[in-house]
């Protein structure tokens, strides 16, 4: 049993995200790297928790990437406030499905949700690295990110090992400079590595920066 990388999906998430966000900008540019990955991953349990009043290209990213791998796409709001405004923020983008829209504290709310396979949490959350802890993994594996992560300070990189539990295995783990900042890690619940079965010209992804021109790379 093992996650597989799938190009051909990572590529059509990031162009549809590109179209629907309306172009390349600080927000949207972390949006189309969170979809493509998404996508790429098949994921097939999308859960992300929004920060009230934050933007929802994200969302949008992701909303697109279940599409394309046919997956379950959960977004925990805090209240019901945030709710009426994250649907009336979602229906601004034509052709993008609204989510599952769930009210709660985000950490008491992902502890319902079984079998995740990529998590995202806002570092603006409460209780944030809690979010992760008691998330239940997929025994597949799963991708958790975290989104403006230099909300933590400067060079800040969330410590993975102590977030968390001990029979959670870090396959690897990369902060990338994509919006305002981008934590990501790749964990095997059941102690194996994530297989990544495609060919050595697909196994990074380029992401070019919109504001400098600069291309970075990271491994899958």
């Amino acid at each position: 049993m093992k996650l597989v990388w799938s190009p051909k999906r990572a590529s059509g998430a990031y162009l549809d995200t590109v179209k629907s966000c309306g172009g390349l900008n600080r927000e949207s540019s972390a949006a189309e790297l969170i979809s493509a990955m998404a996508a790429g991953w098949n994921a097939k349990l999308i859960v992300e928790a929004w920060f009230s009043g934050g933007a929802t290209t994200t969302s949008v990213g992701l909303a697109i990437a279940a599409r394309h791998s046919g997956g379950r796409h959960v977004c925990i709001v805090q209240d019901e406030k945030s709710k009426i405004d994250y649907v009336a923020a979602m229906q601004e983008y034509s052709g993008v499905s609204l989510p599952e829209v769930v009210v709660g504290e985000a950490v008491e709310v992902i502890e319902t949700l079984a079998g995740v396979d990529f998590l995202v949490v806002d570092a603006r959350c409460k209780y944030y690295n809690r979010v992760f802890r008691v998330a239940k993994l997929s025994h597949l594996g799963a991708v958790l990110a975290c989104k403006n992560a230099t909300q933590l300070g400067i060079n800040h990189r969330i410590k993975w090992v102590g977030v968390l539990d001990g029979a959670t295995r870090i396959v690897r783990s990369v902060v990338l400079p994509v919006g305002n900042g981008l934590d990501i890690a790749y964990i095997s619940s059941n102690g194996q590595k994530l297989d990544c079965q495609h060919s050595s010209s697909h196994r990074w992804i380029s992401h070019v920066d919109p504001h400098s021109g600069e291309e970075h790379l990271f491994r899958q």
